[in-house]
């Protein structure tokens, strides 16, 4: 009869139940897998193989057995080593070599020739998977037990070895269920420059802080060397801690993308990515075969910094504008429909032209009028229309950069700006919006009020068609965190004036 074991696979971000069904009789020796296995899959065969004869049982291939492996459902791609486990389990249980209740438990696990398990991928994915769908345990490499904790009410049993494994299993060796270290998940660092290394620029600075507090998009351009890049990889350091429910978030993305540091169980930073201008849109938008996240996923509740903005492709430019309108990605194919999220902070840098010092009055420019005019074509309107602070970056004078450093100027900024989100997040409690870049247009007609000289204002810039009316929904959106960090209740007329300061000028 055909044993059977539960295990999961990964198609995007979330894990799906798959059933390993394996059966073993007398014959030609063969050993199949079917079920739109990829390559890894098919090797596992003979890592299974080595692994239960290092266990001291008998493997597959030692008497006249023909094996067949099903891998349910049969029309999803099955990839990856992680199977390895769940196959090599059902095999000895259809090969009458051991005997355990299977039904409540989930097993993954890539096994090395000697029968040790080594760490996979998704591990926090599949423990959603194994709560969400009534399992009791999930049996998975040790190394990724610490991960699939973090995850309550499930319980996780880590193991070294398929003998381990098996051990457990029948009763003989008991192992303890992994237990949530609450160090590991209030522990913050970061690497980031404090702000106090960045020398004047104070105009720059204060709109980090807006940007900050509420989530925004923020476009630096000047001339090189003024300090645009050391002051967007300044902004993780004055952004507020990730809550628990956010690092749950980031850390199943860079689970599933195997970009988790060795030993570590909890993402607690918030993430900073900074793609180079070469970067292809699949690379920044996520997809290929098998799809995995992106830049912009990789950046979810965090930083992307897009530094030589007009250097990167015109595709990969316009590829933005849906995500940051939406705060999710789409991906549709032929074969999967997915659904990626994006809420980031778009952090982009430019040069004014190629050479970088068009209207200088120290450096003359080297570039030609139609040099600079398709340097700025790949810039398109609807694009910057989503970009809520336009920030010009200017050169520096001796003076400023010998000013003594402002030491702990981090600190007191961000400790405005956990103020300013404390502000938004009890506003929001009851809407699932986090900050005040995310809110839509019902929220903003609820939140967003002002008085009468600020709607004249406003009324100014609409009808002279210098703003849009995305524009000016987002002026509304930033004035709304001026505001908070002013702790006012109410929008007024000069935080409407200083909103619409950061709008790019003509």
């Amino acid at each position: 009869m055909p044993s059977k074991v539960f295990s999961a696979a990964i198609v995007g971000l979330d894990a799906q139940l798959m059933e390993v069904e394996v059966d073993v009789s007398h014959g030609l020796r063969a050993f199949s897998i079917v079920g739109l296995p990829d390559k890894a899959v098919e090797e596992s065969k003979e890592r299974i193989e080595s692994a239960i004869k290092s266990s001291k049982l008998l493997p597959p291939r030692h008497r006249a057995f023909r094996i067949l492996v099903n891998l349910a459902p049969a029309d999803l791609k099955k990839e990856g080593s992680l199977y390895d486990l769940p196959i090599a389990l059902a095999f000895l249980i259809a090969s009458k070599q051991t005997r355990f209740e299977s039904e409540d438990k989930l097993f993954l696990g890539e096994l090395s020739l000697d029968g040790k398990l080594r760490r996979i991928k998704g591990a926090l994915s599949f423990a959603l998977l194994a709560k969400k769908k009534g399992f009791k345990e999930i049996i998975l490499p040790k190394q990724n037990a610490g991960e699939a904790v973090l995850i309550r009410g499930l319980k996780v049993i880590g193991v070294e070895s398929l003998g381990e494994s098996l051990a457990y299993l029948e009763g003989r060796k008991p192992v303890e269920p992994f237990l949530v270290k609450e160090e590991s998940t209030i522990l913050e660092k970061s690497d980031s420059p404090d702000i106090s290394w960045i020398k004047g620029q104070e105009y720059a600075k204060r709109a980090l802080e807006i940007t900050a507090a509420g989530g925004h998009n923020l476009f630096f351009f000047g001339p090189p060397g003024g300090g645009k890049s050391l002051l967007a990889k300044a902004l993780p350091s004055i952004l507020p801690p990730l809550t628990f429910s956010e690092s749950l978030e980031v850390t199943k993305i860079y689970s599933v993308a195997g970009l988790m540091e060795e030993n570590q169980t909890l993402i607690n930073t918030r993430p900073f990515r900074s793609p180079h201008h070469i970067s292809s849109e699949v690379a920044l938008i996520g997809g290929g075969s098998p799809p995995r996240p992106g830049e912009i996923t990789l950046s979810h509740r965090g930083v992307l910094f897009m530094d030589e903005f007009p250097e990167f492709h015109r595709d990969v430019l316009e590829s933005l504008r849906q995500p940051i309108e939406d705060g999710v990605i789409s991906i549709r194919r032929a074969k999967y429909n997915l659904t990626f999220p994006s809420r980031f902070m778009l952090v982009a840098a430019s040069n004014p032209c190629p050479c970088g010092y068009l209207n200088s009055p120290e450096k003359p420019c080297s570039c030609t009028s139609s040099q600079i005019a398709m340097y700025k074509r790949k810039l398109s309107g609807p694009l910057m229309d989503r970009i809520d602070i336009f920030i010009e970056v200017p050169a520096l004078k001796y003076e400023k950069l010998a000013a003594p450093d402002q030491k702990g100027q981090s600190q007191i900024t961000r400790s405005k700006v956990i103020k300013a989100r404390e502000i938004q997040k009890e506003r929001f409690k009851n809407d699932k919006i986090l900050v005040n870049s995310e809110i839509n247009i019902p929220e903003i007609k609820k939140y967003c009020s002002y008085d009468l000289e600020s709607q004249n204002l406003l009324r100014k810039y609409v009808d002279s068609g210098k703003l849009s009316a995305r524009g000016y929904h987002r002026v509304l959106k930033v004035a709304r965190t001026i505001a908070d960090l002013t702790a006012s209740d109410s929008i007024k007329k000069e935080h409407i004036a200083e909103a619409l300061m950061y709008r790019l000028k003509e």
